[in-house]
């Protein structure tokens, strides 16, 4: 009898787990399924709240090809805007965090700067929206893609030199003074040897820094017109002020995953890794 509860007290035991993972699980993709089905509805049958329904590629099919759609210009703009970012990101915060680090900068300013990208990631973006409007009508950059990148690579820059400063501060010493006495420029140094060790950090920021631009909405909203709309922005016409497209919503916002759940199928094992060894200590 005692070994036949220890028994169920251990299949128990290892159960529960599973089944709060399943809960926590359903709980996750249930918001997801329920757009990816209504992406696939007619607006009669959602608003009917039909459980059963045929299935229809329409929503689609005017999203991508309807001479009225901008969807297509704006999946567009979203591709230029993030990958841009992503490439002055990566590019800005490799070379700070190797100054910080390297170049035998002030122990003070090196924490005054941390501190202040770690405040500034936490300040809402929607509160320094009005100043960059204003900064970029007055220089000609409202409504322009330059304009959102710029902004999105302010936003974005702390968080991937916080994740390069530990990279660069793990890599030896040693390897910097060999590089020297060979002759070696700090951007030598730079690209050839400290570039090929962080390359694991630079794709976990990278993928970080490109959903995180693909998915930003208030500043794309106020600093872009309608030729230069990313898809957030784009996704949110579809709620007008007499009528709202679900379906049309739902559809839009289904393929608006399709990047960033590519890059995070592909590069999974590199992003944990890249995000767990370039720790700061």
């Amino acid at each position: 009898m005692i070994v036949r509860r220890q028994r169920v007290g251990d299949w128990a035991s290892a159960v529960w787990p599973h089944l709060v993972l399943l809960l926590a699980a359903a709980l996750m993709l249930g918001p997801f399924l329920w757009i990816a089905a209504a992406a696939f509805r007619t607006q009669i049958s959602l608003m009917m709240g039909e459980v059963l329904f045929t299935p229809t590629l329409s929503n689609l099919h005017e999203l991508l090809f309807s001479s009225t759609s901008n969807y297509a210009r704006s999946f567009a703009n979203s591709l230029v805007v993030a990958t841009l970012t992503t490439l002055l990101v990566l590019i800005s915060a490799l070379a700070s965090a190797y100054a910080l680090v390297r170049l035998e900068a002030p122990p003070l300013l090196t924490k005054l700067i941390l501190v202040w990208a770690l405040v500034f990631q936490m300040i809402p973006p929607i509160t320094l929206v009005g100043a960059w409007f204003a900064l970029f009508r007055a220089l000609g950059l409202d409504n322009t893609y330059t304009g959102l990148v710029l902004a999105h690579v302010a936003l974005n820059l702390p968080l991937a030199l916080w994740i390069l400063i530990g990279y660069v501060r793990d890599l030896p010493v040693e390897l910097d003074e060999a590089a020297r006495i060979d002759g070696a420029s700090v951007p030598v140094i730079l690209v050839r040897i400290v570039l090929p060790l962080v390359r694991p950090g630079l794709l976990a920021a990278g993928v970080l820094v490109f959903i995180f631009s693909w998915n930003e909405f208030p500043v794309a909203l106020n600093l872009t017109s309608e030729r230069t709309a990313t898809v957030p922005v784009s996704i949110a016409s579809f709620a007008q002020e007499y009528v709202i497209q679900h379906t049309g919503m739902a559809a839009a916002s289904l393929l608006s995953i399709v990047p960033a759940l590519a890059f995070l199928i592909l590069a999974q094992r590199t992003i944990i890794r890249g995000l767990t060894a370039g720790a700061v200590k």
